[in-house]
């Protein structure tokens, strides 16, 4: 998904039950039992519109304040949300939702089926430019309404009444019912948006939704807090009243916070300090389906910020030598020290497919990488031990674990390619722009999955999709994605996937890095918060037990 601020442990496949009932902190809290959560979510949400977010900060939210039509599961499996059920033509191509009657918005008016249809056409309208509108091109004529090739009144999704809601595909989608639970996919009211135009995700008194909490406040760059939304249709059985939500984003002041007992729940702890949280039993690892890479700008934007840098790194050699200089066993045990995963490959592991086996079936490079063959393709391009390689810039956002890590890499790159690399931070939502814009060189990036198939790691890299920071475009790897998201054959969609996997990995506008674990600290009062392996962490099901 959803782009990550801060994989896989073991080898769990990602429908493992994640519901977390988690583990002693470091010091006594002195919190009465109320049913109150105290959470960090680390950096303040560049934007809480469903339609626009693009971020898991912002996805936690999102989450806990609305519901789809179908709800995620604590084994990440959609379940019925606004939709009691849904009937599939025999074709897999046309869905009928029939909605639940007892839902209603925060304040107490009811959801129907024209807030799905006006929500879905508001992603695609071209005027919104959400960066995740291609998460719909799968209803039909959802692309071409959204590149101005087709009308509103032709997207495939219609409410033929209150509580029913039709929705025709382009051709069958396999986890068409786990996108419905998605961000991007919750409704919102047409009355408050069109009213409040930029503002209405910015305010409690405009931002009504129809999930487990409503937001009470949100205070920028401090605390965004929720309380239980009485209207909720299943507000009987969420216990907690309250949840803070912090945005402290120095994790050596998270951690501090944490073990003052200010804090419940945090996520991503000061990596020089993981070893011992974890040795002490204070944090612990849970999966994470999601790599953690390196973008490189291959687009021409990149000419306009350094032309000799944008010639260089548009040769896919470098790139390929720029890859393989990395020790990613070596980053991993000396720098981050989670226990991650190298990443040998763009789509991680522990994607278990229709046949039973892991999409992830090859490395395309060794986890220590290959410092001949990088020298090698380095001089092929023109530049022998470096010699008149221009000096790169990475940027990464403010973080001392990405400092980190680009410190380790760039010494790397100097020290086996005699490349000279100078290093540039940014305050997270002025990074998420610079990114998207383009606006940079090679950059931090990290991808969490936003359903269980590969296709949530393929199918950015096409060359119309909007979370492609990279600029690239390939044909032959847009023709490969399309022909898998029409193909019918679960094994030959594997394969052609796998097949599109291999461009990606060859053109290497990526420098996959490591697979994300999760490492988290809560206190063992907190109960049954579900931290799942797509990012999401949901409270509904949560309460305080002292």
């Amino acid at each position: 998904m959803l782009r990550k601020k801060a994989a896989k442990l073991l080898t769990l496949a990602l429908t493992a039950v994640l519901s977390v009932s988690l583990f002693a902190g470091c010091a006594k809290s002195g919190q009465t039992s109320e049913q109150v959560i105290r959470y960090n979510l680390g950096s303040e949400p560049k934007t809480l519109d469903p339609a626009l977010n693009s971020a898991i900060d912002g996805a936690t939210v999102i989450v806990n304040t609305f519901v789809g039509l179908t709800r995620l599961d604590s084994q990440d499996k959609p379940i019925p949300g606004v939709a009691e059920k849904w009937d599939v033509s025999a074709d897999g191509m046309t869905y009928k939702f029939y909605l639940r009657k007892d839902v209603k918005w925060s304040d107490g008016k009811p959801v129907t089926a024209h807030d799905f249809e006006y929500a879905w056409k508001r992603a695609l309208a071209p005027e919104t430019a959400a960066e995740y509108a291609y998460q719909l091109y799968y209803i039909k004529n959802g692309e071409a309404y959204n590149a101005g090739k087709a009308k509103a009144e032709d997207v495939g999704v219609k409410a033929l009444d209150d509580y029913t809601l039709e929705v025709t595909l382009e051709y069958p989608t396999p986890y068409f019912l786990s996108l419905t639970a998605f961000p991007t996919l919750m409704p919102v009211r047409k009355d408050i948006v069109e009213a409040n135009k930029d503002t209405w995700a910015t305010k409690p008194e405009t931002y009504i939704g129809n999930g487990p909490f409503k937001l009470v406040e949100w205070k920028q760059k401090d605390r965004i807090v929720l309380e239980k939304n009485p209207n909720f249709y299943d507000a009987a059985n969420v216990k907690l009243s309250r949840i803070e939500m912090r945005m402290i984003e120095d994790q050596t002041a998270a951690l501090a916070t944490f073990q003052s007992g200010e804090l419940d729940f945090i996520e991503a702890p000061p990596t020089q300090q993981i070893p011992d949280l974890l040795s002490k039993g204070i944090a612990k690892k849970y999966p994470y389906l999601g790599t953690y890479f390196y973008v490189i700008n291959v687009s021409d934007k990149a000419e306009k910020i350094d032309p000799a840098a944008a010639k260089a790194l548009k040769d896919v050699r470098v790139r390929k030598a720029l890859a393989l200089a990395i020790d990613r066993k070596a980053l991993i045990e000396t720098v981050t020290k989670a226990g991650q995963e190298p990443a040998t490959s763009f789509v991680p592991s522990s994607i278990i497919m229709q046949d039973g086996k892991d999409f992830k079936n090859k490395d395309y490079y060794k986890a220590e990488g290959d410092v001949e063959e990088a020298k090698k393709l380095l001089a092929e391009a023109g530049y022998p031990n470096g010699q008149g390689f221009p000096k790169l810039v990475i940027t990464y956002n403010t973080s001392q674990g990405h400092q980190n890590i680009a410190q380790a890499i760039q010494a790397m790159w100097k020290e086996k390619l005699g490349i000279e690399v100078e290093l540039t931070n940014q305050e997270w939502k002025v990074f998420q722009t610079t990114r998207h814009n383009k606006d940079y060189l090679i950059a931090r990036h990290g991808w969490i999955g936003d359903y269980m198939d590969p296709m949530t790691f393929l199918d950015m890299w096409t060359s119309n999709s909007g979370q492609n920071d990279a600029g690239y475009k390939n044909p032959e790897y847009d023709k490969k994605i399309d022909a898998a998201k029409r193909e019918a054959d679960p094994i030959k969609r594997i394969q052609l996937m796998h097949e599109a996997e291999d461009i990606l990995m060859a053109d290497m506008p990526v420098i996959p890095i490591y697979y994300y674990v999760n490492v988290v600290c809560m206190k063992d009062y907190v109960k049954d918060v579900h931290k799942s392996p797509l990012g999401f962490v949901f409270f509904d099901k949560a309460y305080i037990q002292k």
